[in-house]
């Protein structure tokens, strides 16, 4: 993800932080002040609560479209194993085994650490029944829901009805059988449809940049109805919350990627970060895996040895599908406002969140607040208001820095394995050929 700036030139996370400062000081003198006061309730009822809830209502608009098409492009992207051979499939194995990991240390890291615990349960259970009716009737309505029910819900007798009811692990699975078909079929009616999709895509994209303009304002407003309610106390679980994080995010980067480049990639993790470091620094400087995926090639092929036709397939798919930061940060966010909130979520529903985790990391859009989306509705299909991502965006830059470096740095070690484990003298002619049929999603 990056920043964009504003028409007065200013970069949007300056503006998101100056919506954070105004909506968090006003929330504490009005809870300091005048915490009792009957205008402050209408203030929050009817001025910033329903900023906050348009905000969340234009994101929820984009949910399905934008899942549906960023995956059937994720898939696409991968490719036929049988024309890509061994790497389109060991590329898929990567994304996939690296993601679970990520999102697995992420959601043990929130059990161990609690971050959303210490809020006085009554005033979390009062926030719960005053910002998320909606959230509250699904909640109930998967009580008593069997394993194995939630298994078979995965596969939808309708997925327009999937759709409608915001069930998107059904969307989701509907959509990686559509972009298998896609790529399993090469008819110029699938080459159509496929760009139709990448159109929808571009089009989600587009409509996600003008409604994150809006997040200064938002934010603001989640955040003033937040500390207005809790005072200083949300603060402690915000910081709690960075801390989480980035504690999760250094373990995936700094232990396990060297462990898998030592093990798989016979490399030294020093001499990887040594030759990385180019794009590590692009990547924590922008924000932007898309930004930085020139600089990413570059150093790949140069400095870390990998065969271009490697790199150019791995990075590439990566910038757009292999988000392990990302996935990960979804993650603790997802459980950390569980706790927030006082929802407690079972081990199967968690193991939910980590699936869906890793299936909205495919294909993340690559604009500032991209993963907002899959986000919202994760935390409502269990029950959690989505009012508190207002809280995530006012410390947001930070973390996406960071996570952008994660995702980058998963790039170029799976560039790195996948290399190593290939003929040297495998020609390049005829991966550019299935590369040139099958890349039609973004890059």
């Amino acid at each position: 993800m990056n920043s964009t700036s504003g028409s007065g030139g200013m970069p949007l996370h300056n503006k998101m932080l100056i919506g954070f400062l105004i909506g968090t000081l006003a929330g504490l003198a009005a809870n300091f002040f005048v915490a009792d006061a009957g205008w402050l309730n209408g203030l929050i009822t009817y001025v910033a609560d329903p900023i906050g809830q348009l905000f969340l209502r234009l994101l929820f608009m984009l949910v399905i479209p934008l899942v549906f098409s960023a995956l059937v492009l994720g898939v696409v992207e991968i490719g036929d194993p049988a024309s890509l051979g061994r790497i389109g499939l060991k590329t898929l194995v990567w994304i996939l085994a690296v993601t679970a990991i990520a999102v697995l240390i992420g959601l043990v890291a929130v059990n161990l650490f609690q971050p959303g615990r210490g809020i006085d349960p009554v005033v979390a259970q009062s926030l719960l029944a005053a910002s998320s009716d909606r959230a509250t009737e699904i909640a109930s309505a998967r009580e008593g829901v069997s394993g194995i029910q939630v298994l078979l819900n995965i596969v939808p007798r309708n997925p327009v009805e999937a759709a409608a009811s915001g069930d998107l692990i059904a969307v989701m699975f509907f959509a990686l059988m559509f972009g298998i078909a896609a790529t399993a079929l090469r008819t110029p009616g699938t080459r159509s449809f496929v760009a139709a999709v990448q159109g929808v895509y571009d089009i989600c994209l587009k409509l996600i940049g003008w409604v994150i303009a809006l997040a200064p304002y938002a934010v603001a407003a989640l955040l003033f109805s937040i500390t207005a309610r809790l005072g200083v106390d949300v603060l402690i679980q915000l910081a709690r919350f960075v801390g989480t994080v980035i504690a999760a995010l250094g373990v995936h980067f700094l232990i396990v990627i060297p462990i898998l480049l030592w093990i798989f990639g016979r490399m030294s993790p020093l001499a990887f970060f040594r030759g990385a470091q180019p794009a590590l620094l692009t990547a924590f400087s922008t924000s932007s895996s898309s930004a930085t995926l020139p600089t990413t090639l570059k150093v790949t092929v140069e400095n870390l040895g990998v065969p271009r036709r490697v790199a150019r397939f791995v990075c590439t798919l990566g910038a757009t599908a292999n988000m392990n930061g990302t996935a990960l940060f979804e993650g603790i966010t997802v459980l950390f406002l569980a706790q927030f909130f006082g929802i407690e979520l079972g081990m199967g529903q968690q193991g939910l969140v980590l699936v869906l985790c890793i299936l909205g990391g495919i294909g993340a859009a690559g604009v500032p607040g991209g993963s907002l989306p899959v986000i919202a509705m994760i935390l409502v299909m269990f029950g959690i208001p989505p009012e508190g991502i207002g809280l995530i965006l006012g410390v947001d830059r930070l973390l996406d820095m960071c996570r952008t470096v994660v995702n980058i740095g998963g790039d170029m070690a799976g560039s790195v394995v996948i290399g190593r484990s290939e003929p040297a003298e495998a020609p390049d002619t005829a991966l550019d050929a299935a590369l040139a049929d099958t890349h039609t999603g973004p890059v």
